[in-house]
């Protein structure tokens, strides 16, 4: 299995989680700490984008102050 994921230029960790029974990873190469999951893959892929759309708008939105 691939173990990373990429969307607008960010790179996602993939990790499973065999006692959870869940996909897991955080956005890499960022100072913060962004973490994502689904319990599939298809989840998981969703849940990433949606965190680095989320992490986009937010970081736009701090660097106005």
């Amino acid at each position: 299995m691939k173990d990373k994921t990429e969307y607008k230029g960010f790179i996602g960790s993939v990790y499973f989680s065999s006692e959870d029974a869940v996909f897991h990873g955080k956005i890499e190469g960022i100072d913060d700490l962004v973490t994502f999951e689904g319990i599939t893959l298809p989840d998981l892929k969703t849940a990433f984008e949606e965190a680095v759309d989320d992490y986009v708008e937010v970081s736009q939105l701090l660097a106005r102050f």
